[in-house]
């Protein structure tokens, strides 16, 4: 009597932010001036940045939303210049570490007004996903094609090729 032997394959490993995060990121200090941040964040046309200490910790967000808020201040104080540490968006209640799965950014970037996660190893910065990395990241998911039949299945609760696919 012989056993039987299982023809299905290995599922696909998770993609994790590992995987799609952005490393060479613009950053900047808290110490910088916010006129100059500004100023870089439309050089390299981003919408925002992470800000980071001397030693790579993560201090929070600056963006086209708290340089609005910049100038807004700027205009009725009359202030010429200020710190980014001053104005970057530190209430970030969404950090993610580099074993985080596609599927779980795509939620926090759904139910958030987020448009980029810091990456995290402890306090440091070691990348970030945003919104158009996701996306990204979906779209080759999806035109890497099964090798038998070259076809490719989504469900809502996951992406997955054809044959690791619940039901044919």
């Amino acid at each position: 009597m012989s056993i039987p032997t299982s023809t299905t394959e290995p599922t696909a490993p998770t993609l994790t932010a590992r995987d799609f995060m952005a490393t060479k990121l613009v950053s900047l200090s808290p110490d910088e001036d916010a006129l100059a941040a500004i100023r870089k964040l439309l050089h390299y046309r981003i919408s925002g940045a992470p800000v980071v200490d001397s030693e790579g910790n993560f201090l929070g967000i600056f963006s086209e939303k708290t340089s609005m808020r910049f100038l807004l201040d700027a205009a009725y104080s009359q202030l010429p210049s200020n710190r980014v540490g001053a104005f970057m968006n530190t209430d970030i209640a969404r950090l993610i570490t580099a074993d985080t799965d596609w599927l779980s950014c795509a939620q926090i970037f759904l139910s958030t007004p987020y448009r980029r996660l810091p990456v995290l190893e402890g306090t440091k910065l070691i990348g970030q996903v945003s919104r158009r990395d996701l996306l990204n990241a979906a779209m080759q998911m999806i035109d890497k094609r099964d090798k038998r039949s070259g076809k490719f299945v989504m469900y809502f609760s996951a992406l997955m090729e054809q044959n690791d696919a619940p039901v044919d």
